[in-house]
This record gives C-alpha cells, sequence and structure tokens, in this order.
C-alpha cells in the first residue's frame, strides 16, 4: 500500500523540494500552504500534488484537515513538520504578538501536526516524523530570539517525542538547515549575504534539494535505525 504523506509549507522553497523528493520515493504527498492560493493551486497543476489550506498553529485545523487526508487517501504515515514563520527583531524592539506568532507556528506548529498523526502512527506500528529546525536554532541568531527559540524547541521536542515512538516503529528526526538558496534568503541585501556566505567553509548556500534528499532518506526504510537525531545541513557553518 502506498503510504501518505504530509509536509506541511510544502508548496514553496524548501516544503517544494521535500514534497517532490517525496513524491518521487513512492510516497503520496499531499502539501500543506498557509497563504499563497495562486501558488498552491500553480503547484498543483504542475506536479499533481493535491495542497490543502490551514495553519499550522491553529491545533483544531490541524486535527480537522488531517482527519480529512486520512479519509480521502489512507492513513498518513510521513508528517515532514517544514512549516514556519520569522518576524525578525531585538528584543528591546520585539512585539509580544511578534514572539508569539513564530513560537506558535514554528513550534506549535509541530505539536498540533505530531498529536493529529502520531497516535495512529503508533497503532499501525510505522511512522516517520521529520521535523525541519535550523541552524540558527544550534547557533543562535542576533535579532532572532524568537526564531532561535522555537527551532531549537524543535530539536529538544524532535529528542522527547523520539523515546516515545521508539518500540512503536516511529522515527522522529529533525533537520537543521543552514542558509538555502529560497526566495526569502535572496531578499536578504546583498553586502549582507555575502558575508553570510565568507562564514560558510564550502564557500556558498546550500540548495533546497540537499535539505529534500536528507528528508527523504529519514523516511526511507534505511533510515529505520535512526530516531533522535538531528541531521545538520549547512556547508560546515555550524559543527554541532
Amino acid at each position: 500500500m502506498t503510504r501518505v504523506a504530509i509536509v506541511t509549507g510544502g508548496t514553496r522553497g524548501i516544503g517544494e523540494a521535500i514534497s517532490l523528493a517525496l513524491r518521487d520515493q513512492g510516497f503520496l504527498v499531499v502539501a500543506n500552504y498557509a497563504g499563497n492560493v495562486e501558488k498552491a493551486k500553480e503547484f498543483t497543476t504542475r506536479t499533481g500534488i493535491a495542497a490543502y489550506r490551514w495553519d499550522v498553529g491553529d491545533h483544531e485545523a490541524c486535527i480537522h484537515n488531517c482527519n480529512d487526508v486520512a479519509a480521502t487517501f489512507g492513513p498518513i504515515g510521513v508528517v515532514v513538520n517544514n512549516a514556519g514563520v520569522t518576524r525578525d527583531g531585538v528584543l528591546h524592539k520585539m512585539s509580544f504578538e511578534d514572539w508569539n506568532e513564530v513560537i506558535r507556528v514554528n513550534l506549535g506548529g509541530c505539536f498540533n501536526m505530531a498529536k493529529a498523526t502520531f497516535p495512529s502512527m503508533r497503532e499501525r506500528g510505522w511512522g516517520r516524523i521529520v521535523n525541519i529546525g535550523s541552524v540558527n536554532g544550534q547557533a543562535g541568531q542576533y535579532g532572532q530570539v524568537n526564531y532561535a527559540a522555537a527551532k531549537s524547541g524543535i530539536h529538544g521536542f524532535t529528542k522527547a517525542l523520539a523515546q516515545e515512538g521508539a518500540k512503536f516503529g516511529v522515527t522522529v528526526n529533525a533537520i537543521a538547515p543552514g542558509y538555502i538558496d529560497t526566495d526569502m534568503v535572496a531578499a536578504v541585501p546583498a553586502p549582507v549575504l555575502e558575508k553570510i556566505v565568507a562564514k560558510i567553509p564550502v564557500g556558498r548556500l546550500g540548495h533546497a534539494s540537499e535539505i529534500a534528499r536528507g528528508v527523504a532518506f529519514l523516511c526511507s526504510e534505511d533510515a529505520a535505525f535512526i530516531t533522535g537525531s538531528t541531521m545538520s545541513i549547512n556547508g560546515g557553518q555550524h559543527m554541532y
């Protein structure tokens, strides 16, 4: 039976690359997205991958939509928690709303999606959860106390949930990307981007496909003995 995979934030950037990699590996992929309807429609037309719109920071929306996906396509065997937002700013200028929104979506989304799917994986004796963290959750980053806290929390969440799932055939791992050549990074001013690349030992930005291949591996049978791990894909920027 073809296994069903949900990729949150799965219609653009790193998420799109992950959706395509899992599809090519034989999974029936459903991509979640939050806001860009036109982009999602174009993505579905181009790839044939169904796209569902909901806010992963909304607990009830995650439960409802995951139930809907399972009823339509079959039991969910893989969840990739990729969706995230940024609200950057130094602490003394950061509003509570900017703090809360990043924690709600980036970290809360992992809890909400796991809550919606982990019990079924556990009952069926197989599952893969891959959480997308960040090099900035490992090393910290100026002006990102909210984002760094959320991503660091994801790494701890991964290790704890891995212990709950291990004996039931459910692995839980994380990937911590470095700076990847997505639209978000492309928007960084050129002088700033040059300084960032200068700190990456391999001398370039990463590609979304490189993150996607890591996810595809962790979702495969070849990775069945790997759980509670964080795979750093950052060009040597932070060796952790």
